[in-house]
């Protein structure tokens, strides 16, 4: 049979095919990029994502966070997302934006430390249960001052990609906690006086296990001491072919720290961190009126006699109107930017955990005998400030049966306090514990990988703009900077490992001889009461003496 010819397309009728292309319509046929290419990720990546929006809003008012998670199963592969937060609420005009539009927010455009970054975490979780449910997300959120809270159910028009609100209406704010009190019995209620609920129903599957959301849950309340979050999941169970609820209690991770971290101040660009293009549409954009001013006042770092230093070395004239400057102009003055001595950009715009923090957080979760941590001075890469976090915890073998004294040590990594768990072979953070040589700080390692040993690592990067390798915000990329700072931190956690594993084998040595002699003593001084014509009661008064006299050797533990 002759296959059918196709008509040749025209410039004309091609041109009649093609049409804009919105950012939602681009990744929900992509959207995998975003975390959300199996249903068990992507009810991770909905947890995470309302989790990181409301750490973020209760931080930024000064509020100590309390979230809850659930997850209630509601059919075999359906499930019932459900965050709850204390923190200030959501303004109505607000809330269509940020749950069903992509690329709307407030961290974009600042250069501060925050979670989210990029504007499409939670409105793509919402996208992602409208298209496998057909259901909308439900939110209610309530303000300081205000008696109701706001109800609205919204989905994306992923064409447009603009929100399309199906309910809006005002009711009593209904959201409670159940906490746990400290002896495990679930204690009262707790409405808080404003906050927000998010509910996504979505397809999705839970299992348990390493990329669990059991396991971000508790890598959370590692990373954010001072944060209490209450966590259940309610799972369907057959009997008798009937499916039933199997209700679960509330798990609580408690706070140990009780203070809100210090907050990150936001800051201007650094210029050596501006490539060309940027800085050419800054110089448009900017409300200064001589190039000189723009380059003071519009950067961070540059004093007016640094940017007389550039427009010199540009051959421009510091009165020149910076939205006329030519392209030629633009290169001459990008060359001039980055040939000119400036002061690193300023680090207050970071919020790192600190020392007492990191150790609080692992010996609130992790079991171990030997805890340190180490923060690195912020340091920059590509005009960036960022700043490393390295912690670790060692168990003695077969106290902690999650870490176990044969296999590679487990490597907990964290981006401005977000657990990452997917894609750590891809990771800069990965490749930096693999790259040090654990074997000098009294640990197994085969060549090229993990060291071996019941041992947590934990790395945290803060910084203004973390390097992520995709839109999924799962791994970090391998700038030498950054692994620098990796290592430094790692081998200064090793260093004190190494003393703590040298000392630990010290005593054990020394206690394995003095159980030697403590086995001798009594044949010793039975020896000597025979040599010595000695009494039964004077045998017992030589083996108090030789007792104290072990006691007094180097050999007392």
């Amino acid at each position: 049979m002759a296959k059918k010819k196709t008509k040749a397309e025209t410039a004309e009728s091609m041109a009649r095919n093609q049409r804009e292309i919105s950012v939602s319509e681009f990744f929900l046929k992509n959207r995998h990029l975003l975390g959300f290419d199996s249903p068990r990720k992507a009810l991770l990546t909905a947890v995470k994502e309302a989790v990181d929006n409301s750490l973020d809003a209760c931080e930024e008012a000064g509020i100590l966070p309390e979230i809850s998670v659930e997850i209630e199963q509601l059919a075999e592969s359906r499930f019932m997302v459900r965050i709850v937060d204390n923190g200030p609420g959501i303004l109505r005009a607000q809330i269509p934006k940020i749950f069903a539009k992509l690329l709307y927010g407030s961290k974009f455009h600042r250069l501060r430390m925050s979670r989210g970054q990029q504007g499409i975490g939670i409105s793509a979780a919402g996208m992602y249960g409208q298209l496998t449910t057909g259901n909308a997300t439900t939110i209610l959120s309530k303000t300081k001052g205000h008696k109701l809270a706001h109800r609205m159910r919204v989905q994306i028009d992923t064409r447009t990609n603009k929100p399309t609100i199906l309910e809006d209406e005002q009711e009593e704010w209904q959201p409670v906690f159940f906490p746990v009190n400290a002896d495990g019995k679930e204690g009262h209620a707790v409405k808080y006086a404003h906050g927000t609920c998010v509910s996504i129903e979505m397809e999705a599957s839970y299992i348990r296990g390493r990329l669990s959301v059991d396991e971000y849950v508790k890598q959370c309340a590692i990373v954010n001491p001072h944060l209490q979050i209450y966590y259940r999941v309610t799972l369907l169970k057959d009997k008798g072919g009937e499916e039933e609820t199997h209700a679960v209690p509330w798990t609580t991770f408690f706070r140990v720290v009780k203070e809100v971290p210090d907050p990150a101040n936001e800051i201007k660009p650094h210029p050596h961190g501006v490539e060309l293009g940027l800085l050419m549409q800054m110089l448009k954009d900017t409300s200064a009126r001589t190039l000189k001013s723009a380059l003071s006042h519009d950067f961070s770092r540059v004093s007016d006699r640094a940017a007389q230093e550039i427009c010199e070395r540009a051959g421009l004239n510091p009165k020149a109107r910076p939205t006329r400057i030519a392209h030629e102009e633009s290169e001459a003055l990008f060359k001039a930017v980055n040939s000119t001595k400036l002061m690193r950009p300023p680090t207050d715009c970071l919020s790192p955990i600190g020392e007492e923090q990191i150790i609080a957080g692992l010996k609130k979760e992790i079991e171990a005998d030997f805890y340190t941590a180490v923060t690195r001075p912020p340091t920059v890469y590509r005009g960036n400030p960022f700043q490393i976090e390295v912690g670790v915890a060692y168990a003695k073998p077969g106290e902690n049966p999650e870490l176990i004294a044969d296999e590679p040590v487990r490597v907990m990594r964290f981006a401005n306090r977000v657990p990452l768990l997917y894609m750590a072979g891809a990771c800069a953070m990965t490749k930096a514990v693999s790259g040090v040589n654990w074997k000098a700080y009294g640990m197994s390692q085969p060549k090229g990988s993990l060291p071996i040993g019941p041992l947590v690592v934990m790395v945290h990067m803060a910084s203004v703009w973390v390097p992520f390798t995709s839109e999924s915000k799962e791994a970090v990329a391998h700038y030498p900077e950054i692994v620098k700072e990796l290592t430094f931190g790692l081998q200064e956690c090793g260093r004190r490992l190494s003393v703590y594993l040298s000392k630990r084998k010290r005593l054990a040595e020394a206690e394995r001889k003095r159980s030697y002699i403590e086995q001798y003593i009594p044949h010793l001084a039975l020896g000597l009461k025979e040599v010595l014509d000695l009494s039964d009661r004077q045998e017992k008064v030589v083996v108090k003496k030789l007792e104290g006299m072990l006691e007094k050797t180097h050999l007392e533990l």
